[in-house]
C-alpha cells in the first residue's frame, strides 16, 4: 500500500490571523512586525495583498514602507498564535494520531490506511473545516513521503492542494530550483550550483562520489530524498522530538562596544539557557555562541566545554573567553546568542584531585535554589551585582519571554 502523506502549512499565518480577529484589516497590505523601539523591527510575516509590494519576511519595516507606504503593522501576539495553532491540530486529530509538527503553522499527517476516505478527500476537508470552523487557510501536499509532501504544501498557494505521486513527481519536482527542497538553504544551494547543481532532478541525477565530497553523508541523503526515496516515518502525536540544543539569543537594546557591554548581555542569556536544562536534567558539553555586528555581518564559534554542565557560571566563563578569542571590536554589536548541545545524560565522571567536581556540584546546588526564588517571585527576585551596573543590558528575561519552537526537522 502506498503512503499517503499530507503537509499541511498555514498560509501568512501570523498575518492570516491578525486579520481573522480584526475582519477590517483583510482588504488592506497587513504585516506582523517585531518591536522597532527594541530593535526588533523587521517583517515577520505578511498577508498576500502585502506580498504583492514584494515584502520580505526579515526585511526592516523602514524598508518595507518605502516599498508600501500605506502598510498597516500589527505587533506579534504569540499566545494567540498558539490558541490558534492547538485549534487546527484539533481538526488534525479528527483524521489521525500520526501527527508531526515542523514549526507553529506546518504540520504533517500520516493518513495512510483510512479506507472510509482517501488521502485527497481527507486534504480537501482540512482544507474546508480550517477555513470554515478557524477563518484562515491552508495549502496541503499530498504524497508518498514527507520530503515530497511539504514540497506539495509550498507548490501551490493560498489555500491549494498539490498532489505528488510516483508517476508524476519528476514532472512536477525535478524541474525546480534544488533550494525548494527542505534541508537546502543557501550556503548548501552555493555549493551545489558551483558543480552545476540547479534543480532538484540535477541532484537526482548526480554523482554519489561527488556529493560525499562536497557535502559529506548529508550529500547522499539529499540524493536519496531527490529520488524520492524518504521513509522517514511520521512520529505520534504524543511522542516529543529529542531535544538537541538549549539556547537563547537576544538584539540589544543598543549596540554593544565593549567585553564589558558583552558580558552583562551574556549573563543574561547563559543563567537562562543553564536555567531551562537544570530544568529538564540537562547537561551539555559544547558551548556555542552567536554574533551580529550593527552591520548586520555575523559569525558562530564554539568549543567544548572542560566538563558536562548545566552551571550558568560555567557557561558565561567560556562564553566570553570564546568571544574573546574570535573579535576584535572593529564593529559595535548588535545582537548575541549562546547555546549548548551535546547533552549528557551519564552521572558517573572522572574522579579529580582538584576539587572541579565538587565546586561544579556546590554551584548547582547554589543555582538550583535560586531558580525555586525565581520561580516562586519572579526573575528580578534576585540578580548578579555584576548586571546591575547596566539595567539597559540586562532587564530583559529570556527564559519566560523568548518564543520556543520545534527543532527542525532532523
Amino acid at each position: 500500500m502506498e503512503r499517503e502523506i499530507l503537509h499541511v502549512d498555514c498560509n501568512k499565518f501570523y498575518a492570516s490571523v491578525e486579520c481573522c480577529l480584526h475582519p477590517e484589516l483583510k482588504d488592506k497590505p497587513v504585516a506582523v512586525g517585531g518591536s522597532e523601539e527594541s530593535r526588533h523591527g523587521i517583517i515577520l510575516t505578511k498577508n498576500e495583498i502585502a506580498s504583492k509590494y514584494n515584502l520580505v519576511v526579515g526585511e526592516p519595516l523602514w524598508k518595507a514602507r518605502q516599498k508600501c507606504p500605506n502598510l498597516i503593522i500589527i505587533p506579534p501576539h504569540f499566545k494567540t498564535y498558539m490558541e490558534f495553532s492547538k485549534r487546527v491540530r484539533n481538526i488534525f486529530e479528527d483524521y489521525t494520531d500520526l501527527i508531526e509538527p515542523f514549526g507553529l503553522d506546518e504540520c504533517w499527517l500520516d493518513v495512510t490506511g483510512d479506507y472510509n476516505k482517501t488521502g485527497y478527500e481527507i486534504a480537501q476537508e482540512i482544507r474546508n473545516r480550517v477555513r470554515e470552523e478557524i477563518g484562515i487557510t491552508v495549502s496541503v501536499g499530498l504524497s508518498f513521503n514527507k520530503i515530497f509532501a511539504k514540497l506539495g504544501s509550498d507548490y501551490k498557494k493560498p489555500d491549494a492542494l498539490t498532489v505528488i505521486r510516483k508517476d508524476n513527481f519528476k514532472r512536477l519536482v525535478w524541474g525546480l530550483p534544488c533550494n525548494d527542497m527542505i534541508m537546502i538553504g543557501n550556503a548548501t544551494k552555493r555549493k551545489l550550483n558551483f558543480y552545476g547543481i540547479y534543480t532538484i532532478g540535477d541532484l537526482a541525477k548526480a554523482d554519489c562520489d561527488m556529493l560525499k565530497k562536497i557535502l559529506g553523508k548529508n550529500g547522499l541523503l539529499l540524493r536519496h530524498y531527490a529520488r524520492g526515496e524518504d521513509n522517514s516515518p511520521v512520529r505520534h502525536m504524543e511522542l516529543s522530538r529529542e531535544i538537541k540544543s538549549v539556547g537563547n539569543s537576544t538584539t540589544t537594546p543598543r549596540d554593544l562596544k565593549n567585553d564589558d557591554d558583552v558580558k552583562v548581555v551574556m549573563t543574561v542569556l547563559c543563567e537562562s539557557v543553564a536555567r531551562r536544562m537544570r530544568r529538564d536534567a540537562f547537561k551539555g558539553t559544547t558551548i556555542s555562541i552567536f554574533v551580529r555586528t550593527n552591520e548586520l555581518e555575523s559569525f558562530t564559534r564554539q568549543c567544548k566545554l572542560p566538563a558536562p554542565t548545566n552551571v550558568s557560571e560555567e557557561l558565561i566563563r567560556n562564553a566570553m573567553e570564546l568571544f574573546r578569542a574570535n573579535y576584535n571590536w572593529e564593529k559595535p554589536i548588535r545582537s548575541i546568542g549562546v547555546s549548548v548541545t551535546d547533552f549528557c545524560f551519564d552521572e558517573s565522571y572522572q574522579f579529580d584531585l582538584t576539587g572541579t567536581v565538587e565546586h561544579r556540584e556546590k554551584l548547582e546546588r547554589l543555582e538550583t535554589a535560586v531558580d525555586s526564588l525565581k520561580d516562586r517571585y519572579g526573575n528580578y527576585c534576585i540578580q548578579r551585582a555584576s548586571v546591575l551596573s547596566k539595567n539597559d543590558l540586562s532587564h530583559f528575561n529570556p527564559f519566560e519571554d523568548h518564543t520556543i519552537h520545534p527543532i527542525s526537522f532532523l
